[in-house]
């Protein structure tokens, strides 16, 4: 139940900003990443395959020429030419035994205790990877015709060696895309962050009450750009609705507290009926009143976030003047008073605003209380000073909250209570012009209303005339 009188339409805080736009880079960039690291996955896949394939072919191209030789000149023919081969120390893997497993040729010293022969053709099916050392090799065992036992056998070291050669080439490049993604979404997410920033700025300055507030400079013909067009529109419409709302009701209360001035004076002039005459004149000058306070409340809510016309106050000095006014009352009414005021608390104002503000609220609260009832007014010093007038009366009705501050709100239960339903109104509109935050706690009996204002540095108080704060008028309070 807090009413703020300064909007938060729009949080611009670099840091949530930078949150949502650097996860989107960084989403954008992890995307390339995965798909670039993807990619070098299906192409390094593919080149596996085609070297190994490459090897197949190899090794079959040597059992076709084992076959045909055997086919021609039997285990004489094969003995020679794996002699002949094994002799030139070529890469590969030959062995021929006989039917006892005694060597008869090949590259080896011994049959490969994990190679079983599969087979007597001198074709590639079932190939075997068997493992020497350190290296891989493609191997075809066959048993021939008699019990001779062939085979033969291609390296894979080529290949092991070339994939080992790609993976390092594509880690180095897996890690220069995902930095060149990173700088990249970076700068990406910077720019956008720069446009959006121009937004909130501009929304901020809004939210604080500067309708005329617009982008500088020329605007891009892109998206943002063409955002920033459909703002200042809605701005302008704004403004232009917002300028047509005060001036009608100025129009309004100007032109209607004019005939009501001139049949007061014209009631003057009726003789023996004084009952009727105070009568209506007392109804004139509340329709005066309540005029008056709905062109305060106007003027109040139009000079919202202008600043001009603001000058260094005393607000401790302000709120004890107008205590004291209102202390008797309520003494006199049987209320308790109690007041804890600060001394020395400056803030940038308009005195004689904060001083209808403050007669508002106490003649407010020393309206609804009951003899016994406290009221209290607390001033004090802080990051916000924080000025609180509470009492322990009757408080709000149930569910009745911020619409307080509305024109003409009042609680069904108050009907038969002296007022318009403008005093918190035009309460809520001074704190505005002043940008001070107007909030209800909750409280567990009556009601309390807090002010946080922003203090002004002693150093910018030095100004302040003493001649001006004599000058001043205290204004009578509205309902």
């Amino acid at each position: 139940m807090a009413a703020d009188p300064e909007p938060r339409l729009v949080s611009a805080r670099p840091v949530l900003r930078a949150r949502a736009t650097l996860r989107l880079a960084g989403l954008m960039a992890a995307a390339v990443a995965v798909l670039s690291l993807g990619a070098m996955a299906l192409q390094y896949r593919l080149v596996a395959t085609r070297l190994t394939e490459a090897q197949k072919d190899l090794l079959s191209a040597d059992l076709s020429g084992l076959g045909a030789l055997y086919d021609q000149r039997r285990i004489i023919a094969l003995r020679q030419a794996i002699d002949y081969r094994a002799a030139s120390g070529g890469q590969e893997l030959l062995l021929l035994t006989d039917r006892h497993g005694r060597i008869l040729a090949g590259t080896e010293d011994r049959w490969p205790a994990d190679v079983a022969p599969q087979g007597a053709g001198f074709d590639l099916s079932t190939p075997q990877e068997i493992t020497r050392g350190t290296d891989r090799w493609m191997v075809v065992a066959r048993e021939l015709p008699g019990g001779f036992g062939l085979l033969a056998g291609r390296p894979l070291a080529p290949v092991d060696a070339t994939l080992a050669a790609l993976r390092q080439g594509m880690i180095g490049l897996a890690l220069a895309l995902l930095a060149a993604a990173a700088l990249v979404g970076w700068i990406a997410a910077r720019q956008v962050m720069g446009r959006i920033g121009r937004l909130n700025r501009l929304a901020d300055q809004v939210a604080a009450g500067d309708l005329e507030a617009r982008l500088p400079g020329p605007r891009k013909p892109d998206e943002f750009g063409l955002l920033e067009t459909h703002m200042h529109h809605m701005l302008d419409r704004i403004e232009s609705l917002n300028r047509a709302t005060h001036r009608l009701s100025d129009t309004i209360a100007h032109e209607m507290r004019t005939p009501l001035n001139r049949m007061a004076t014209r009631l003057s002039a009726i003789k023996d009926q004084e009952n009727t005459v105070s009568q209506l004149r007392e109804e004139m000058r509340g329709a005066i009143r309540i005029f008056d306070a709905l062109l305060d409340i106007s003027r109040a809510e139009a000079d919202q976030g202008s600043g001009g016309g603001l000058l260094p106050v005393d607000l401790s000095s302000l709120a004890e003047g107008v205590w004291e006014l209102y202390e008797a009352a309520a003494e006199e009414k049987g209320l308790i008073p109690v007041a804890d005021i600060a001394p020395g608390l400056m803030v940038l104002g308009d005195r004689t605003l904060i001083s209808q503000m403050l007669a508002n609220l106490l003649d407010n609260a020393i309206k609804y209380c009951a003899p016994g009832d406290r009221l209290g007014l607390t001033l004090s010093p802080g990051p916000l000073h924080l000025l609180e007038i509470a009492d322990s009366g009757p408080g709000l009705p149930r569910g009745m909250g911020d619409e307080i501050f509305e024109r003409f709100t009042r609680a069904d239960r108050d009907r038969g209570i002296r007022g318009h339903g403008l005093g918190l109104a035009l309460v809520r509109a001074i704190a505005m012009r002043h940008g001070a935050k107007l909030s209800l706690p909750a409280t567990d009996q009556g009601l309390t209303l807090r002010l946080e204002w922003q203090p002004l540095p002693l150093a910018e108080a030095g100004c302040l005339r003493r001649e001006y704060l004599d000058q001043e008028e205290m204004p009578l309070p509205l309902d």
